[in-house]
């Protein structure tokens, strides 16, 4: 594997350019995840529909992905990865273009659904793609990279889908994503190094190893890590344009520029903890949640106050995306032995977290609590991951203590 991989390293600042295929792909994704959430009033008004309801296009797509990311996973791990990351490509525009066309809330959720299926086997089979490309000192560097592909997204994609969705409908903007996709699947063609093919013997053996990773209590404890901080950070985001044009009283031409902003909070925190992960893991992991737990109080506390929520949503994006890589290279680091599956069932531990974090906020608006209560739910999430965490780091400390004494 590593042979092959050699191969191609024409290079922009000295890393692999596959990387920036694969944060091409990550650019579409991110696109499709995240540029439904400044759209939801507009698609809710279009087809009648409450809130809440809308928040299932949310909510839908994280089961959709959580579900992918573990049983599409499976299903091709015999199969070379440059061919399944095509395969996941395709998958993903013909569901954009589904929705772009839907007539009905339901055909829209089906099309939502369909590019789902893509996402978390794209990015686990990616972020081993990624760490294949680069030495052990770099690993967290390159998963960043593919991960820039969604911070790119929130800072220019998602912004600019709604502008364009306020101004041509919100139909225009799945249609352009499905666009995106086309052009990240000939970047894949064109930059993407093969992989040997599996014979069936190899083929089984590696299914039985990589489901053996989840023997392994520190692989469940970063996927709940994942899901309780990942969950409140998707939690407080998924309304965030309720709570800005309903709490705040910004105008929803404002949503876009806000969105903007996230989104240059999203990156900053992207590079530096990709970057501070390859140094310190637990330190990224544990100072970064614990300052979203803040803010997200901090937030929620100060809501009708326009600067303080947009300083809050700044610095959410930097505190909520930053551990990313941290966490998605601490699921690898314990299943090292075979990363793929647990890679991408992290992946789908992010979008579980994200269905509990969105399901956890509608509800409370549904029962009348307000437009910042999702904020408060997302705090309580992120707490808990919190606590996940120690609890994980004192396993783990008092389990290498046994193999030192024995």
């Amino acid at each position: 594997m590593r042979e092959t991989y050699s191969l191609v390293r024409t290079s922009i600042y000295s890393v692999p350019i596959a990387l920036y295929a694969l944060a091409l792909g990550g650019f579409g994704i991110g696109l499709t995840e995240f540029g439904t959430i400044g759209l939801l009033p507009q698609i809710g008004s279009d087809f009648n529909i409450s809130a809440a309801t809308a928040g299932y296009l949310v909510s839908g797509y994280a089961i959709s992905v959580a579900l992918g990311g573990i049983f599409i996973t499976i299903a091709v791990t015999k199969l070379e990865r440059k061919k399944v990351l095509l395969g996941l490509m395709t998958l993903f525009i013909l569901g954009n273009f589904i929705s772009g066309i839907a007539n009905t809330f339901s055909i829209m959720m089906v099309g939502r659904v369909v590019a789902a299926l893509c996402h978390g086997a794209f990015f686990g089979i990616g972020a081993v793609v990624a760490t294949d490309l680069v030495d052990a000192t770099k690993k967290a560097r390159a998963l960043s990279i593919m991960f820039t592909g969604l911070t790119v997204a929130n800072v220019l994609g998602v912004p600019f889908g709604t502008w364009l969705g306020q101004q041509f409908g919100w139909r225009s903007t799945f249609l352009a994503i499905s666009l995106v996709g086309i052009s990240a699947f000939f970047a894949i063609v064109s930059l993407v190094p093969l992989d040997p093919p599996h014979n069936p013997e190899v083929g089984s053996r590696k299914i039985r190893d990589e489901l053996r990773a989840f023997t392994q209590r520190q692989v469940w404890y970063s996927l709940l890590v994942t899901i309780c901080g990942f969950g409140g950070m998707f939690g407080g985001f998924t309304y965030i344009a309720y709570t800005l044009t309903r709490v705040t009283h910004f105008a929803d031409s404002s949503i876009p520029y806000i969105l903007f902003l996230f989104g240059i909070g999203i990156f900053i925190g992207n590079y530096f903890g990709g970057k501070s992960a390859d140094k310190n893991l637990k330190l990224t992991i544990i100072g970064y949640l614990s300052g979203l737990f803040v803010i997200l109080v901090i937030f929620a506390m100060t809501a009708t106050n326009k600067p303080a929520s947009v300083l809050s949503i700044f610095l959410m994006g930097i505190l909520g995306f930053a551990p990313v890589s941290a966490v998605q290279m601490r699921v690898m680091k314990f299943a090292s032995s075979a990363p793929t599956l647990a890679s991408g069932a992290n992946i789908a531990s992010f979008n579980i977290g994200n269905t509990i974090g969105a399901a956890a906020g509608g509800y409370l608006i549904a029962k009348d609590f307000g437009y910042t209560s999702p904020l408060w739910s997302a705090a309580a999430l992120t707490a808990l991951a919190v606590v996940i965490f120690f609890i994980a780091d004192f396993d783990e400390k008092k389990s290498l203590k046994k193999v030192s004494l024995a």
